[in-house]
């Protein structure tokens, strides 16, 4: 079984502060291969109360945004740790699919896996599941850069 962070370690390596962290926690990562990683929703999340008023649903973008994160943290891991210290961006998804609301109560389990790996680029693809069912997919792009 691989590496196993609480929300200590994920602060230590993703820049990301609330509210816009949206890992809790890393139950299995394996460096250079894949991530399982989750969020609890709740009410308290700061985007219900306008998304939407009387039936709150995450967004889909923050859903993606929080299996990149999740990647962001394979990605740090993997490779030749010559990008540590460095930042992670975002820099496309292909193929984002979303397949049933997420609401408040609801556990978010990612799981992430490299499709390629270049000096400082990877590929992956994602999956966000809540109950054991696919409530979106997605591969995304992430790139190294430096802190300013």
């Amino acid at each position: 079984m691989g590496n196993q962070y609480d929300i200590q370690k994920i602060l230590e390596l993703l820049p990301h502060r609330y509210p816009f962290l949206l890992v809790d926690r890393v139950i299995e990562l394996v460096p250079d291969d894949r991530i399982t990683a989750l969020k609890n929703v709740t009410i308290n999340e700061p985007f219900f109360p306008g998304h939407f008023p009387g039936q709150p649903v995450m967004p889909g973008v923050l859903i993606i945004e929080a299996m990149a994160q999740a990647g962001g943290l394979l990605a740090f891991e993997s490779g030749s740790g010559s990008n540590r210290g460095k930042l992670i961006y975002f820099m496309g998804m292909d193929k984002v699919r979303f397949r049933k609301p997420v609401i408040p109560g609801d556990q978010l389990i990612f799981e992430a896996k490299i499709l390629k790996w270049r000096s400082k680029v990877a590929k992956m693809s994602g999956t966000a599941l809540v109950d054991n069912q696919l409530v979106a997919e997605a591969e995304l792009m992430a790139s190294f850069g430096e802190r300013k």
